[in-house]
């Protein structure tokens, strides 16, 4: 049978319009992104390296060389970079940068601290197996950080110290943004506030939102939040036997949330508070005590998930979108 030319143009348009929306999620994207939601699109914003200089790096050396200093600069990982170190070995980006994960960008033992810097990204990213006593993600003394669609793990087949947090905000952190990671197969997954002594550094900092996160197969801290402010809405929670955990004073607004297997779902210690609206528990519970936080108290406005649609988190969120130089 044949076509005509007009007839084959509409038939190859329904074709594309009929490919799942789910496909274009996981599309080569452009790098010249900057944070769009939550706390990290305060205090001027969070651009990154946008504007400035492309490299694509394959080793450690070369990544670690890369991320040096305050220009701005868009750093492409590319391949699976490796280190044999007995203790995770750490790369410090400096201000103005973004780092980026080609397609399979693999980060094996080697983590990311952020420290005593701001405006960061980091996108895009497997990092696996950091041994203690570097974590997979640290961000620690900086601002404007934006943490986003990497996929982070360990296992479970050590002792709860082998491995360090998978991504730890800690020594008064403000402006971060945590969305569509996941973070998976781990003892100690994400930290907000390293101490319950460190109050008169923390106390009016650690403004920390997480939003559209897939939590599997953990052990505790779906964040562990201490003295700040946090927001935690559309995340998708399966098989934790800690998850929030709100402590020292901190308030929490916890939204349209999904807990799967979590009998602890929220809960307080040392007069921690939570505001949970809108959340499915499941099987869970939240025992928090009941804080002042309000939507209206945050500087930024956001859009709410239906807890129905959250299920989607678990093909979405993770290392489902990568980045390359021919996309400049």
């Amino acid at each position: 049978m044949k076509f005509s030319l007009p007839l084959l143009a509409v038939c190859l348009t329904q074709l594309v319009s009929a490919i799942p929306s789910s496909i274009n999620k996981r599309a080569v994207t452009g790098y010249s992104t900057v944070a769009t939601t939550g706390f990290a699109t305060q205090n001027g914003g969070t651009t990154g390296g946008s504007g400035g200089t492309v490299t694509t790096v394959t080793t450690l050396a070369a990544l670690t060389a890369a991320v040096a200093g305050d220009a701005k600069k868009i750093v492409i990982v590319s391949g699976t970079l490796t280190s044999t170190e007995s203790e995770g070995v750490a790369v410090k980006p400096g201000s103005n940068t973004s780092i980026l994960g080609a397609q399979g960008a693999t980060l094996v033992n080697i983590g990311i601290r952020v420290l005593n810097v701001e405006n960061v990204i980091v996108r895009g990213l497997k990092i696996q197996k950091v041994l203690a006593s570097t974590d997979a993600i640290a961000i620690q003394a900086s601002s404007n950080v934006w943490i986003d669609h990497n996929d982070l793990s360990s296992d479970m087949d050590h002792d709860k110290d082998y491995y360090d947090g998978l991504l730890d905000i800690t020594h008064g952190c403000d402006w971060i943004t945590v969305s569509y990671n996941y973070l998976h197969d781990h003892w100690k997954a994400s930290l907000v506030g390293h101490s319950d002594s460190n109050s008169a550094e923390d106390t009016g900092h650690l403004t920390v939102t997480y939003h559209h996160n897939y939590w599997k197969n953990l052990n505790s801290r779906g964040p562990s939040f201490r003295f700040g402010t946090g927001h935690i809405y559309n995340n998708y929670y399966d098989t934790l036997n800690d998850g929030i955990n709100t402590r020292d004073g901190a308030q929490l607004l916890i939204e349209n949330n999904v807990f799967v297997n979590t009998e602890d779902a929220i809960y307080s210690t040392d007069a921690g508070y939570a505001v949970a609206t809108g959340n499915d528990l499941g099987i869970g519970t939240n025992e928090a005590l009941v804080g002042t936080i309000t939507s209206s108290s945050l500087p930024y406005t956001y859009t709410l998930d239906a807890v129905s649609a959250l299920s989607a988190l678990t093909t979405s969120a993770g290392a489902t979108v990568w980045f390359s130089s021919s996309t400049a």
